[in-house]
């Protein structure tokens, strides 16, 4: 029994080699010839191979091409992100202040349009009552002087807007993302140079200028003489994005996405840029400016009148209208002012006015450039469409449209933008 078991487990073990050598087929080397001597290499060879190194500097000891610029590549792309979470910074901070100034508005408004109604009441309840000696001098005396605490208070609140100075910040918030993003697609590149970090300090500073956080000794003058647009950019080229890398194609007659089509069809959407949404913008912006400065100036000087008025009311006095009245028109004025935000308004306008103000140097300055230096064309079309709200064939169309109304001697009946 034994011998069966022994026999049966050797032809069950040499089944399983069988098997293994029939399912991992290994290739049969040649078996070296002991009476053959080994080839030994050629001086040809030798020599093919000592030229490697000469044709990859990056393996040389004293090449500099990839060994020299990695220090300056690491320190320039961290002094981008320096200025990368400055610029992050900035965004929080001019998120909070603008809040924080909306909130003025609302607060100031409301305790400013108490005071007058109060004030207003007590006159004219002074004057109805019977009232006489030390009950009415004291009704007068406390409407007069919620009038004056109303005059001063409204006094600071139209030299500081708080509805503009809060849509300042939020420009101020949504250009810092803007540019937040910029450097994180640079960084995304990373092909980082010394001029990517200018180009980002120069645009951070300028925003700084731009939108300045405190209000005493930098805040924006809230009623210029003339309406002039938000300047946000430095006076610089260095601030335009970099240039792609230049293509021709004969076939098309481009060179890096340009030909003479293209600059014909930019100049003439600048044409409409200029002659409809510009004008149009500073027409607003002045009129907005100039209703803005009336409603500033009303206000204040109807809650004086109406102190003053307050001080002469009498029993059974015609006086008395005169601060009731005056007090009634003060709230008036300050809600369609503060209520409706005017000054937000006019920092709209200062904006949109900003905005094409900046297309138009882009596009001069592009059209300006050598086209090895431009950025490629197609893209910078692409990109001038988005900024419009329209589409490339839109876009074209409206160069269509002013070119054909420049020949007619006609103004364009629309406008460039669809988004302002």
């Amino acid at each position: 029994m034994a011998s069966i078991n022994v026999s049966s487990l050797l032809s069950f073990s040499s089944e399983r080699v069988s098997i293994t050598k029939s399912s991992i087929n290994l290739p049969k080397l040649p078996r070296p010839n002991p009476f053959i001597a080994p080839t030994i290499p050629s001086r040809k060879l030798y020599e093919e191979l000592n030229v490697l190194p000469n044709t990859l500097p990056i393996l040389q000891h004293g090449s500099s091409s990839c060994i020299n610029n990695s220090p300056i590549s690491k320190a320039t792309t961290h002094q981008l992100y320096a200025i990368l979470e400055a610029v992050a910074d900035r965004v929080e901070m001019h998120h909070n202040i603008g809040q924080q100034r909306d909130n003025w508005n609302t607060l100031l408004l409301n305790s400013i349009n108490m005071l007058t109604l109060t004030a207003s009441t007590m006159a004219g309840v002074a004057a109805a009552c019977g009232a006489d000696g030390a009950p009415l001098l004291a009704l007068k005396l406390s409407s007069t002087l919620l009038f004056t605490a109303s005059t001063g208070m409204l006094l600071i609140m139209n030299k500081i807007q708080p509805s503009q100075l809060a849509e300042e910040q939020r420009n101020a918030t949504r250009l810092f993302k803007q540019l937040k993003s910029h450097i994180e697609t640079v960084l995304a590149l990373a092909n980082v140079t010394k001029k990517d970090v200018k180009d980002a300090m120069d645009r951070v500073l300028a925003l700084d200028k731009a939108y300045p956080l405190p209000l005493l000794g930098a805040m924006i003058e809230k009623f210029p003489s003339k309406f002039e647009p938000a300047v946000w950019w430095p006076n610089t080229k260095s601030s335009r994005s970099r240039v792609s890398k230049v293509q021709y194609n004969e076939a098309k007659g481009k060179k890096n996405g340009w030909n003479d089509g293209l600059e014909m069809e930019l100049k003439d959407v600048l044409e409409v840029v200029k002659r409809k949404d510009m004008e149009d913008y500073e027409r607003l912006g002045n009129l907005a400016l100039k209703i803005n400065k009336t409603l500033a100036v009303a206000g204040p000087l109807l809650t004086g009148i109406a102190g003053l008025g307050s001080m002469f009311v009498r029993q059974d006095s015609w006086v008395a209208i005169v601060p009731v009245m005056c007090g009634a028109l003060a709230t008036f004025v300050n809600a369609l002012e503060h209520g409706g935000q005017v000054g937000m308004v006019s920092e709209m306008y200062r904006n949109c006015g900003g905005f094409f103000q900046l297309l138009e140097s882009s596009i001069q300055d592009t059209i300006e450039e050598d086209v090895d230096q431009r950025e490629n064309g197609e893209l910078f079309e692409m990109k001038l469409a988005l900024k419009l709200g329209r589409s490339l064939s839109q876009l074209r169309d409206l160069a269509r449209k002013s070119a054909y109304s420049r020949v007619e001697g006609t103004t364009p009946d629309e406008f460039a933008s669809k988004l302002f």
